[in-house]
């Protein structure tokens, strides 16, 4: 058995040992989706939703294809979550709901919750789906074993520990997660500036790779306006309504923490992202050199395995530890996910639909039921969806739809005219646009209109189109929930 599998086996084992400790006490259904959260729980919690898989071996994919203007996607996540905590965080605490969906009901009502929860959700697996696909791939280029078997195998540990510990397990493993995730990273680059004959080494790499392929690695740029552009506006949207994310806030002992907890949150993720692109960038320019080899031993030109075959490169010892690093990344997200997905079913779902007068024990059951279906829908999606071409274009279109999502609250907060008929009708018909948009993408290799007009604005200019003509043409009357 190799070095670098004994330590990602011992990272799971440590993953689930600690999952299981912080377990004891979770008795009842605020303990299980969260409550009373200090500055640190919420951070560690929280940066799991931006920091996962895909700000690992996805933006190391796009470092190895683009370079380092692949970092844009932690960085936009980064500015989504200042954009909440300077301007929405406040009045979210204030109203006093635990999901986002209840702050629509605050806002609308009862029909457009359950519509909005039905939404998240759906958004939640598309993200939960990336995660698995994500972990897959890392054992299958690990171990060298079917896809669907290691995919399996990280849904049961993340499905596991979070079944039996909830939010106080989730903020426990993310802490030791958050920790392994920097500290790999940041050894991972050292060294590997160093492999390639240290700065001017890896200058000189760069500028080899920009002569052989064209384009300017170096820039952060480089990955063109309309990508980096959506990606902002889908993170200034979508960290407004993103559950995985927003529930910790939600479950912050008073305001100023909730404030302070998302500002810290964006400061511990923006920066990641040219950690993990400088690693694809890295991989580009050893592979360019003939030096980094697949697990077939041809040269290494699929970026998705970029991650994981140069962290193979490196020393046994060191290799490993910065591989239970990406396995942290991935197991971050991946818990976060699931729970906030099981949360919107049983809060904004069972409880509102099926059974509003379920005691706290039956709460408690149904949420951990509805965590680890949620799990298994993840699995089933990412074994079903993995020669998908592009992880990060699959959340991000979910992350648009999340987006217009908030589009849809903002006209609730400030727009007298905005009526539930309105916010029902908006997010439907944007959800569908927002997909009919990737769809066509993946079946045409363009988008519908223009280059540049991605999911993100058909999504976002379909809701406030959409809410305000729905609005206008609603019956007077209607029930009013706003403070």
């Amino acid at each position: 058995m190799s070095v670098q599998l004994v330590i990602i086996l011992a990272y799971f084992a440590i993953s689930v040992v600690v999952g299981l400790i912080m377990s004891r006490g979770t008795n009842t259904a605020s303990i299980f989706h969260g409550t009373q959260l200090g500055v640190a729980a919420i951070v560690c919690a929280s940066a799991g939703e931006w920091l996962g898989g895909t700000a690992t071996t996805g933006v190391s994919e796009y470092g190895f294809l683009y370079g380092l203007s692949g970092a844009w996607y932690t960085i936009a996540n980064g500015l989504g979550v200042l954009f909440l905590g300077l301007f929405f965080a406040k009045l979210y605490r204030s109203i006093g709901k635990m999901t986002v969906p209840g702050i629509i009901e605050h806002i609308f009502g009862k029909r457009a919750q359950v519509i909005s929860s039905l939404i998240l959700v759906f958004v939640m697996i598309a993200v939960g789906m990336s995660q698995v696909i994500a972990a897959g791939k890392f054992g299958q280029a690990l171990l060298g074993i079917d896809f669907r078997i290691t995919a399996l195998a990280f849904t049961v540990i993340f499905i596991s520990y979070t079944w039996f510990g909830g939010m106080k397990a989730v903020s426990s493993t993310n802490t030791m997660h958050l920790f392994v995730m920097y500290g790999g990273v940041i050894a991972a680059v050292v060294m590997l500036i160093q492999k390639v004959g240290g700065w001017e080494g890896f200058l000189a790499g760069v500028h080899d790779v920009e002569a052989a392929h064209g384009g300017s690695y170096l820039s952060m740029t480089s990955i063109g306006f309309p990508k980096i552009s959506s990606w902002i506006i889908a993170s200034l949207l979508g960290a407004c309504t993103a559950q995985a994310g927003i529930q910790p806030v939600l479950a912050s002992r008073d305001i100023p923490t909730a404030r302070k907890a998302c500002i810290y949150t964006a400061m511990v993720t923006a920066p990641f992202g040219l950690l993990t692109a400088t690693i694809g960038l890295i991989a580009r320019v050893l592979s360019n050199q003939g030096l980094l080899l697949d697990k077939t031993g041809s040269v290494l030109t699929d970026g998705k395995m970029a991650l994981t075959s140069i962290m193979l490169s490196l020393p046994p010892l060191v290799g490993g530890l910065v591989l239970a690093a990406e396995l942290a990344a991935i197991l971050s997200t991946a818990s976060p996910i699931i729970l906030a997905a099981g949360t919107l079913l049983t809060k904004d779902y069972y409880q509102v639909k099926i059974n509003p007068q379920a005691g706290d024990r039956e709460v408690l059951r149904v949420s951990k039921i509805t965590t680890a279906l949620s799990g298994v829908i993840c699995c089933v999606g990412a074994i079903a969806l993995v020669e998908n071409n592009n992880v990060l274009d699959l959340v991000y279109s979910a992350y648009s739809i999340r987006g217009a999502l908030f589009i849809v609250l903002v006209f609730g907060f400030f727009w007298k005219k905005a009526s539930e008929e309105g916010a029902c009708i908006s997010m439907i018909v944007t959800t569908i646009v927002a997909v009919c948009w990737v769809g066509f993408k993946l079946a045409f290799g363009h988008y519908p209109l223009a280059p540049w007009f991605t999911e993100t604005y058909a999504a976002v200019l379909t809701a406030a189109v959409t809410m305000i003509l729905a609005s206008r043409r609603a019956q007077p009357g209607r029930v009013e929930n706003r403070r």
